[in-house]
């Protein structure tokens, strides 16, 4: 059940909170290089005279690195807390984009070590971000509303993103856009660490455990499907392509996919602003549901006109149904681990979406560009039915190491109680 979120409850209440609004733009700075990786990789590699096979390695190779890195460099958060980690992981990563930026593709290995740097050292800011938001925020309605802005914020940081880039490169080059970019991410990250809550914030304490947050298998149970999610998602901007060639128009591509964002960012802020209860994992089946309904009539592929306003359709759910899953991620993360839980549900759809642009790819060569867009109906329904599958796993958020005064837990109740994952002292 959803009702009215009162006026003082909406998002300028979460962005006049006490250091939420510098959280926020801080994480979204931070996160461009990564957000904006694929596209400025592929224009230094063309402007280096570099072929589009060469630019793909890069990019796989960025997006392989960042993929296994970021479950790490999460754990690392939890153990050692966010300025230990994150601004040096910044600096890192964009030292590698640096190199690659000073010293071109002539030397393949130092390249591809480059990009294999800057990935592999991405900071979890993410993931980050989310584990500080109980503290910040207090109340759980407000920490609901604020994993929805988060979404919300994200399409909009993957719009204006490639929006900034293309600019930096018209201005100077790619390579004077790479740097740019990167310094602007080592800011973004500077400002969240300075902040208090980021400076105070400490785990919970652990269990000492090989396998981290993968030991539960609620969160297993939402990774797995929310990797056929990212599937989906790959699989349309490879399919969008397809059909903006078919229909002899490249700039179509560019109107499916910012229709896309356009139906997530209003789904996200329209889901925002209600305050939902019972439990989140009974919503979250639904929203995914409802994703891969939504997604089902891209296959008719009708006209340009018809085909943006199913695209935009095909992204009303996506931000709610991230939002849910931040909160089922906070349920289910074994104590002591929410940022690694976190920043895995990040790779785990980075990967998805990874391997659902491979097999789209294929799919259109062999079928047409109907297949894939089937390919995301698919993938959206198999993310159904893996949540249908695993529904106890999913309804037995982890106590068992968590003290039963522990409010971290009570995240889905209806009424508006405090909630802290992890703990700020000061």
């Amino acid at each position: 059940m959803a009702t009215e979120a009162s006026a003082h409850g909406g998002y300028l209440d979460i962005l006049r909170a006490p250091h939420a609004a510098r959280l926020l733009a801080g994480t979204l700075l931070g996160r461009l290089p990564n957000g904006t990786g694929p596209v400025a990789l592929t224009l230094f590699v063309r402007d280096q005279g570099g072929s589009y096979t060469l630019a793909g390695g890069l990019i796989a190779a960025y997006g392989v690195a960042t993929a296994v890195g970021q479950p790490l460099l999460g754990r690392a958060v939890d153990l050692k807390g966010q300025p230990r980690v994150q601004l040096p992981a910044a600096a890192l990563s964009a030292l590698g984009m640096a190199v690659l930026a000073l010293t071109g593709i002539g030397h393949l290995p130092l390249a591809y070590a480059a990009v294999v740097l800057a990935g592999l050292f991405t900071p979890p800011l993410e993931g980050g971000l989310r584990a500080l938001w109980p503290g910040v925020l207090g109340r759980e309605d407000r920490v609901h509303r604020a994993y929805a802005l988060d979404a919300v914020a994200q399409e909009v940081m993957f719009t204006a993103g490639p929006l900034l880039l293309t600019l930096l490169v018209s201005l100077w080059s790619p390579a004077a856009a790479l740097l740019v970019i990167n310094l602007l991410g080592v800011l973004g990250a500077l400002s969240v660490i300075l902040s208090e809550p980021s400076r105070t914030w400490r785990s919970a304490p652990r269990e000492a455990h090989w396998l981290g947050a993968l030991r539960s298998p609620g969160l297993l149970a939402l990774l797995g499907s929310f990797f056929f999610v990212g599937l989906a998602l790959g699989s349309i901007t490879v399919a969008a392509v397809a059909y903006a060639d078919d229909r002899g128009a490249p700039s179509v591509y560019g109107w499916l996919m910012a229709a896309l964002g356009l139906g997530a960012l209003l789904g996200g802020v329209v889901y925002g602003a209600r305050r939902w209860s019972g439990a989140p994992e009974r919503r979250l089946r639904v929203l995914v549901l409802l994703l891969a309904v939504c997604y089902l009539p891209l296959v008719l592929t009708p006209g340009p006109v018809a085909m943006t306003g199913l695209s935009a359709l095909a992204g009303v759910f996506l931000a709610p149904a991230l939002a849910c899953a931040f909160i089922v991620v906070d349920r289910h993360a074994p104590r002591g681990t929410v940022t690694e839980a976190f920043s895995w549900l990040v790779t785990t759809f980075g990967v998805g979406s990874a391997l659902g642009s491979a097999v789209a790819g294929p799919a259109v060569e062999l079928a047409g560009t109907v297949s894939g867009f089937a390919v995301a109906g698919a993938g959206g329904l198999v993310a159904f039915l893996v949540l249908l599958a695993t529904g106890r796993a999913l309804g037995a958020p982890l106590a068992s190491d968590t003290p039963a005064a522990d409010p971290r837990h009570a995240v889905g109740a209806g009424a508006p109680t405090p909630v802290h994952s992890e703990k700020n002292t000061h």
